[in-house]
């Protein structure tokens, strides 16, 4: 009960955190973005390990587990952040949020390929939900998108959004009608969010994997002495990022509204990810694992709270992200978990115990 409820603060909190950096994002740049929220995460690791014991584990840590913890860190904190924060400016929280689950994906992918683990029909089925969600996202975004074109076009035209028709790039107008005022209609820019959504999947749906090098059989008191050093190496690489002409100038002229939203952002994703370690303790992953990636659907609530405006909410959207955490489901419940609570026909059993390799 208690490693449930974990897991569900874990993804409450970490939705929220996007909600908060796409709220910060409409004022502040990326880079300001990053200078709070990775240094954040550094100190909230540090006095969680001084209860949880962490330092002694720390200093047992072999050179190659620094070296696998470090490598780890600047991936998934600075690559992979920065990534998702690129995307979320370009397309907003909620479209992202289906293609960054694409990072199971990659997840899988090198557990079958380096790990020797397989291939089974329901992680197929998973791998195609978690594509189709964020393809009927995207979809139904381009049809939202030709909707604002036409409203925009009928207002300047002095005609009813009704009488507009659109095909491509061209507008086609119906005039004489009389004009109505048009809400302005937020416009993904789906290339770059898209683009930037998938290699922040990639970076962190891989560096687990570097991760579980480092740490397995190291316990919960390894576990936060393994984050502790991850985000000590992303904040150190940033901290030299900043030494780039221009950039600690850039940082220190933050707004003061972006600098309380990405702070509010640190501090979410930091006790998102103590939460998760501290649900892994107690649990197994195969209950708190499908629990997080609730994270979807809260983003979805927060970014309606927070951002409406400044979101793609149509049905088909919320729709795609449904899809696509069926599909994270799907990848992360072990088969024999589904058949031995779920009664199915011989067939179906003998097909689901099918793998590759």
């Amino acid at each position: 009960m208690l490693g449930g409820l974990l897991a569900l603060l874990s993804a409450a909190t970490f939705a929220f955190n996007n909600a908060a950096v796409r709220k910060g994002v409409l004022t502040g740049s990326v880079a300001q973005a990053m200078a709070i929220t990775v240094p954040v995460g550094l100190p909230i690791f540090f006095l969680v390990a001084i209860p949880m014991g962490a330092f002694g584990p720390l200093m047992t840590f072999s050179l190659a587990t620094w070296v696998w913890l470090s490598v780890a860190g600047v991936q998934h904190f600075i690559l992979g952040r920065y990534c998702n924060y690129r995307a979320t400016k370009a397309m907003g929280a909620v479209l992202t949020g289906p293609v960054q689950q694409g990072g199971l994906v990659f997840t899988l992918a090198i557990a079958v390929i380096a790990l020797g683990e397989a291939l089974t029909p329901l992680r197929i089925i998973g791998i195609l939900l978690v594509v189709g969600g964020p393809a009927l996202s995207l979809h139904e975004g381009l049809s939202v998108r030709k909707a604002a074109k036409a409203a925009k076009a009928a207002k300047a035209a002095k005609a009813d959004p009704a009488d507009v028709s659109t095909a491509g790039d061209a507008t086609i107008l119906k005039v004489g009608e009389k004009a109505e005022e048009a809400k302005p209609v937020f416009k993904p820019a789906y290339f770059e969010g898209y683009l930037f959504a998938t290699i922040s999947a990639a970076a962190q749906g891989t560096s687990p994997i570097l991760v579980r090098f480092a740490l397995e059989h190291q316990g919960l008191a390894g576990s936060i002495a393994g984050g502790l050093i991850s985000y000590g190496a992303a904040t150190v690489f940033f901290c030299l990022f900043l030494l780039w002409p221009g950039q600690l100038r850039h940082v220190m002229e933050i707004k003061p509204v972006a600098a309380k939203w990405f702070t509010i952002s640190g501090l979410f994703v930091g006790f998102s990810q103590l939460f998760r370690y501290m649900a892994l303790s107690i649990a197994p992953v195969s209950v708190v694992t499908p629990i997080q990636r609730l994270s979807l659907l809260f983003r979805v609530y927060f970014a309606k709270v927070l951002t409406r405006d400044h979101e793609v909410l149509e049905g088909k959207v919320i729709l795609g992200t449904v899809i696509s955490l069926l599909g994270t489901l799907a990848l992360s419940i072990s088969t024999d978990l589904v058949l031995e609570y779920v009664p199915l026909p011989d067939f179906i059993v003998a097909i689901a115990h099918w793998h590759w390799p």
